[in-house]
């Protein structure tokens, strides 16, 4: 039996900014959120599970009070502790609480290069107050990841991110694509780069690595709209990830609640152990029995495990369907006719309702 080591662990919903391309659900209320007490519970059980990696993260995590003893519980538990922010409340004083509790890692998220840009796709001025949260986390010697989502307005602009990620002391930048899960397929057509766009991203990809070698890490996730086969989604489904949203339920992927039926359990009803080998929600689509044809007698099925079961429901409305990305899919066609569709110039996108928090 597969053993996780990474947990994802969504501390809350709430956000001060209003991405388009974010796929978290608005809210939990605080009152329904994990308590500081339930969430040390959890993290020594994913301990005894084998789980190595800990990813904090939202909406904002920084909006927790608790933040800062949480860290403290996950580096006394062993855990490698990575913090996954909009860098929005990451003041100085606040990277330091946060490094002295046993942060080792921040990830930070950058929409653009180009600060109106940015500040446009977040749906708020903060472009400004993640330069000071970048330079927050290298004044304590954090390591820090940049992180940025692609898509059809800010693609073009990858040297420039890479200049900016490199300038803020950053010793990884990664380049993701947007997925279209949830409320995101509604700006779709929007934020879906072209082909050429594409193209065009992978050679600067390359000419940001060629420039800074060693002294800059890239991650390059590809656009998999453009792919011939489908990339594999968290290293298969229940294999070697798992997600706890802020209200206690653990998933497969942060996107599997969308999937109706699929018997989803909560760390308030049931040990983590016990989800993790038994939940209906992670044996559902692990391994290959649950596949049918193409996928079961595919050879790529040990390199890709059908692709993303996600993907799948939400454009198929069947999660047991072979993606749509791959080209050798009953249902690619769904893709290449999103691939035609191309939205007009400046189309109004659908924000992330949120009230800001900070």
């Amino acid at each position: 039996m597969d053993r996780p080591l990474g947990l994802l662990a969504e501390l809350t919903y709430k956000c001060p900014l209003h991405c388009p391309y974010c796929s978290n659900p608005v809210a939990v209320p605080r009152a329904a959120e994990l308590t500081l007490h339930e969430w040390c519970r959890v993290l020594a059980e994913a301990r005894q599970l084998g789980v190595l990696q800990l990813h904090l993260t939202g909406g904002e995590p920084l909006t927790r009070p608790d933040l800062t003893p949480l860290v403290a519980q996950a580096r006394d538990l062993g855990f490698y502790v990575n913090l996954v922010t909009s860098g929005v409340g990451l003041d100085q004083r606040r990277a330091s609480e946060l490094a002295r509790a046993g942060l080792d890692h921040v990830q930070l998220s950058m929409q653009d290069a180009d600060r109106v840009a940015a500040d446009e796709v977040a749906g708020a001025r903060v472009f400004d107050r993640k330069l000071a949260a970048a330079r927050a986390v290298t004044a304590v010697q954090l390591p820090l990841t940049i992180n940025v989502v692609l898509h059809r307005g800010n693609v073009g602009r990858i040297g420039p991110i890479a200049d900016l990620a490199a300038a803020l002391g950053a010793d990884r930048l990664e380049l993701e694509h947007t997925q279209y899960y949830g409320l995101v397929l509604l700006n779709r057509s929007a934020l879906l780069p072209t082909r050429d766009q594409v193209v065009a991203a992978e050679h600067a990809v390359a000419d940001a690595r060629a420039t800074y070698g060693d002294t800059l890490e890239i991650l390059y996730v590809v656009a998999d709209y453009h792919e011939s086969y489908p990339k594999p989604c968290m290293h298969g489904w229940g294999r070697r990830h798992l997600v706890i949203a802020p209200d206690g339920r653990v998933l497969p992927c942060p996107a599997a609640a969308q999937i109706v039926g699929l018997g989803i359990d909560t760390v308030r009803e049931r040990p983590l152990d016990e989800i993790w080998h038994h939940s209906p929600a992670f044996i559902r689509f692990r391994g290959y029995d649950w596949m049918s044809e193409p996928c079961r007698g595919c050879p790529r099925k040990e390199i890709d495990f059908g692709g993303c079961r996600c993907q799948a429901f939400q454009l198929t409305g069947d999660a047991s369907r072979a993606d749509p990305v791959c080209q050798l899919s009953p249902d690619n066609h769904l893709v290449e006719a999103a691939l035609q569709v191309v939205a007009p110039p400046r189309q109004p996108l659908h924000p992330r309702s949120n009230p800001s928090i900070m």
